[in-house]
């Protein structure tokens, strides 16, 4: 981590949280759970972070504690782990959700706020040490993805290839929680870790919610996860194909993490979105935070749309052109032949039936992915 004179030169309004104003705004938040207002109004971050700036509460049988701007730490209290070693049903678990990545995707933002709002007005009893992130408060206030980079391009030290700018600093910042957070679990029994990034997309989907799960080394894509997903109402599941700088990827790879980055249905703004539509998720991610039994059906292959990827469509120069329809939907599928771009001499024409297309973008930087095709799979 950097030091508080490098992160003050990078970010230089950080949050005195011995301040008149902080002191009020974060008495108000353990009043009334409003985490977004919090978060919101001090973008920048504090300049005395993690669990040292003791800024702690206590509800129902676990403490609170905000170790940063959109960073809330819940860990339950008179946890016996010699009790949690031998039972099996009942196995330690460290768990992330996080939300607001890219600032305009407020409905992940609006599902950890009714987390947050539940837990501590005690209608939810955590029984398992959660991190609850909103991302990007920055771009959150400006109602856009990011202000300088794309944040979900940063992890896994990507930030450090980058110039000073916000993203760089929160991916910094977010990777140290993260850290701390997996490699501080107490217990003498086994851990089972969790990350999930939620997220919505820019453009409709043929599919409306659906997850990447990240790339896995040649490990197995694990099929109880797959199943909770289902459960929570996304049953469409892109598998990833290579390392990321994504979050999500981030704790997979580096902690064992069970992760995926879940697109929950299309970008709109606070206040627009139709909560019942994340009811399943919601109910799931409280279920699992509160250890409270979830039902998954058995992993069957026909209740899932998989898809394996067979990689990104970069745009190399100025000259790039995307032949893909403004209004088309992520999953669209193309005839074998069919030209989708051009760029200087290059060019991609489909190959494979069923070849689709997911997150199109022509105005990306150079250099950077402008589509990612991917094609129907099964798993064994």
């Amino acid at each position: 981590m950097q030091n508080n004179n490098t992160l003050t030169l990078e970010t230089p309004n950080l949050t005195d949280i011995t301040s008149d104003s902080f002191t009020q705004a974060y008495r108000q938040f353990i009043a009334k759970g409003d985490f977004i207002a919090l978060t919101r109004q001090f973008e920048q971050g504090f300049i005395q972070t993690g669990a040292e700036n003791q800024l702690s509460f206590n509800v129902k049988q676990a403490k609170v504690s905000l170790l940063d701007t959109g960073v809330l730490l819940i860990e339950p209290e008179n946890v016996e782990p010699e009790l949690v070693k031998k039972n099996s049903a009942t196995p330690s678990k460290s768990i992330i959700i996080s939300s607001g990545i890219h600032g305009n995707e407020t409905a992940p933002i609006e599902i950890v706020q009714q987390l947050i709002s539940d837990i501590i007005a005690q209608k939810i009893q955590v029984k398992h040490r959660t991190l609850l992130i909103m991302g990007n408060p920055v771009s959150m206030n400006i109602a856009k993805r990011f202000q300088t980079e794309n944040l979900n391009r940063l992890f896994c030290g990507k930030h450090q290839e980058i110039d000073p700018c916000f993203e760089k600093y929160r991916a910094e910042k977010l990777e140290g929680y993260v850290s701390d957070f997996f490699n501080g679990d107490a217990s003498d029994g086994d851990v089972i870790n969790y990350h999930y990034d939620l997220h919505t997309a820019i453009r409709n989907s043929k599919y409306e919610k659906f997850a990447i799960y990240p790339y896995q080394a040649g490990k197995p894509w694990n099929k109880e996860q797959l199943s909770f997903m289902a459960s929570c109402g996304v049953n469409t599941i892109l598998f990833g194909h290579g390392p990321s700088g994504t979050f999500s990827y981030f704790s997979s790879a580096n902690f064992a993490a069970h992760a995926f980055t879940i697109e929950l249905g299309k970008v709109r703004p606070f206040g627009e979105n139709d909560m019942a539509n994340f009811t399943a998720m919601t109910n799931n991610l409280s279920a699992l935070v509160s250890d409270e039994e979830i039902t998954l059906k058995s992993f069957d292959n026909n209740d899932f749309n998989l898809f394996e990827a067979l990689g990104d469509i970069t745009k190399v120069s100025d000259k790039f052109e995307l032949y893909v329809a403004d209004e088309a939907s992520n999953f669209t599928n193309y005839p074998v032949g069919t030209l989708l771009s051009t760029d200087k001499n290059q060019e991609y024409r489909t190959t494979l039936p069923g070849e689709s297309i997911v997150f199109p973008n022509a105005n990306v930087g150079n250099g950077q992915r402008a589509v990612l095709m991917v094609v129907p799979t099964t798993l064994q």
